[in-house]
């Protein structure tokens, strides 16, 4: 009810944010004069990379945000008597120059290093302005050395939580994608580390991948992807396994990846995750990648290897989503192109119910490219398998002409 009074109440122009256009919950006027919401304009800072104010165009600095305590009175009295929840006092913004002590401190005293950590640790997980002044604050450098040095698990372990924590830049990412040593620190990691480390661990490899440049992805070491696939094999958590698969996805294009992550063994774990799994991202980024394997014969040799590989992907056409359906037609179509000549896989394609779920694709609605891509296969082995028994009758009538 108290909602629904609030919706009805004309709200002061004074009291919206110019960025976010919503009440301000805590009022920061920048250097032009400008009053805006702390987290609307630290993301606009931070996030959109801007110096510029949104509305009068001239310079500001995030050193420059000043809390509006009158403005925030005002808003809170207003909340008050228009039956709107009050407010809270915001808590006072970690305070940069604290920060940078803190960390000065650790890199002049070794033993002071685990202490300086956990009051990061602490200042990372209060609210995303915090995060955003240990950024400033120089504290993703003295983060990753730290990682870099590896000298220390304890100190090692808690620079990756907060790395993770902390939304780093597109040229800090670059940076990690680029430091080999780095590189090397993260696989000890993979090698020695707790699950949850080895979470952290991929999830910033992850980040760091995406924006990487195409010779650094090409370079990728055979060990990367031993890593990766084993973080998908033991289950360390689902967001964990997300990460994993998301970074296939970037690598396997490039180069010899795809050669390295199937000799890392990722085409029978990928084919036992689809096994167990319904979850619909999850499926995709599976299929994706297999279907990125197949492209090359060592991969689509693997998936021809084990016993539920073809039966799986035909299983989740339809079952899953579009997406997931169209990947699955073409890891069949590259298995089909290249088994014209082994009347082994195709008896197998027809045994485990492939060629009736292909018919099922030419009778219900999917796009003309997954059809035509579905007769292809079907008219490539159309003496074998045409007039099977064990394709349904209700499907065999969908079966192209040759």
């Amino acid at each position: 009810m108290e909602e629904r009074t609030y919706e009805l109440v004309d709200i002061p122009s004074y009291f919206m944010c110019p960025i976010s256009m919503q009440l301000m919950k805590d009022p920061v006027i920048v250097s032009s004069g400008i009053t805006y919401d702390r987290g609307s304009i630290e993301k606009w800072l931070f996030s959109f990379k801007s110096t510029i104010c949104p509305v009068t165009k001239q310079q500001i600095s995030i050193s420059d945000l000043t809390p509006n305590h009158t403005l925030r009175r005002l808003l809170q009295a207003w909340c008050t008597l228009n039956a709107h929840d009050r407010i809270p006092t915001p808590k006072a913004p970690v305070d940069r120059s604290q920060i940078v002590k803190l960390i000065n401190g650790a890199k002049d005293s070794p033993k002071s290093r685990i202490n300086c950590l956990r009051r990061l640790r602490s200042i990372a997980h209060r609210d995303e302005s915090s995060r955003n002044q240990l950024l400033v604050s120089g504290a993703a450098e003295f983060l990753t050395s730290i990682v870099r040095r590896n000298d220390d698990v304890v100190s090692r372990d808690e620079a990756l939580d907060i790395l993770t924590k902390i939304e780093l830049s597109d040229s800090d990412l670059k940076k990690f994608s680029a430091d080999e040593f780095l590189q090397c620190a993260l696989m000890r990691v993979f090698e020695t580390g707790n699950c949850q480390s080895r979470a952290h661990a991929i999830a910033l490899l992850k980040s760091a991948l995406s924006v990487a440049d195409p010779d650094h992805l090409i370079g990728s070491k055979p060990e990367l992807f031993r890593h990766v696939t084993r973080v998908i094999e033991d289950k360390i958590s689902s967001q964990a396994t997300k990460s994993a698969l998301k970074l296939l996805v970037e690598l396997c294009p490039w180069g010899r990846n795809r050669i390295k992550a199937v000799e890392g063994g990722a085409v029978a774990v990928l084919i036992e995750l689809l096994l167990e799994t319904a979850e619909r991202r999850s499926c995709e980024l599976v299929l994706t990648i297999l279907d990125q394997l197949c492209g090359c014969a060592e991969g689509r040799a693997e998936l021809l290897r084990h016993g539920a590989g073809l039966a799986v992907v035909s299983k989740k056409i339809h079952r899953v989503s579009h997406v997931a359906s169209e990947r699955a037609v073409r890891i069949l179509s590259s298995i089909s192109k290249h088994s014209a000549g082994n009347g082994k896989v195709v008896q197998e394609m027809l045994q485990v119910g492939v060629v009736a779920k292909l018919c099922l694709v030419l009778q219900v609605g999917n796009s003309e490219k997954m059809k035509e891509r579905a007769k292809e296969i079907l008219r490539l082995h159309s003496r074998v398998w045409k007039d099977s028994s064990c394709i349904p009758s209700q499907l065999a009538s969908s079966y192209p002409s040759s």
